[in-house]
């Protein structure tokens, strides 16, 4: 089954795909057919995620994916929040996010620091669907004093694991997908996915059955 990704983002379509593997999908990128993106109007996450899923799914006539993420930092009552990608302006790159990032929180020490990755990612059948799959997971951190590592993409040089002792850009890919809010998200979505699957099976069957036992 073709699916439409609802994403410009290489680290995000990378990510995805590596995840979604294991299902029998064919992820197609929305630019690869053209599609742009959409504006994100909305107030949080699943608002714009949603945005995003109905959009790819309308113009391209495919069941869509999408996910909104960002990063909360507790001492930025949330923010940059749902505005992460573009946290340092319109034009902002990874690396002037997270430059303005250390700016904005100065010298406070690692414990007030304390920060989560949030994303959420929807499943659309078509535009019109009225029950989507919406998909949250998290991952708690820190933001550290300083940048590390050459792996991942946003915020995960800055971004410290407690629990690991290292910054999220130093973690190995398939670690990361395990534990990471985008991999929770998508572990989530999988399982929502199959046992929909499954439901539809089991009624297609019960429908057969009942059409057997109908007298001619």
């Amino acid at each position: 089954m073709k699916i439409v990704l609802a994403s410009s983002n290489a680290g995000k379509i990378k990510e995805l795909n590596e995840m979604l593997a294991e299902l029998d999908m064919q992820i197609v990128p929305q630019q690869e057919l053209g599609i742009e993106d959409v504006e994100e109007t909305g107030l949080c996450f699943v608002e714009n995620a949603i945005l995003k899923a109905r959009n790819a799914a309308l113009m391209s006539g495919m069941p869509a994916i999408a996910d909104d993420s960002g990063l909360e930092v507790d001492l930025l009552n949330g923010a940059p929040g749902i505005y992460s990608a573009r946290f340092a302006g319109p034009e902002a790159t990874n690396a002037s996010n997270n430059k303005k990032l250390l700016e904005v929180l100065g010298d406070a020490p690692l414990e007030q620091r304390s920060a989560r990755y949030q994303c959420v990612i929807v499943y659309m059948r078509h535009a019109t669907d009225p029950t989507p799959i919406i998909c949250q997971g998290s991952w708690e951190g820190h933001i550290a004093l300083e940048a590390k590592g050459n792996g991942g993409f946003g915020y995960d040089p800055l971004f410290y694991v407690e629990a690991l002792n290292c910054h999220a850009a130093e973690i190995d890919k398939q670690e990361k997908n395990r534990i990471s809010h985008r991999g929770k998200a998508i572990r989530e979505l999988l399982t929502r996915l199959a046992d929909r699957l499954t439901d539809r099976l089991a009624h297609n069957l019960d429908d057969s059955a009942a059409a057997n036992t109908r007298p001619t």
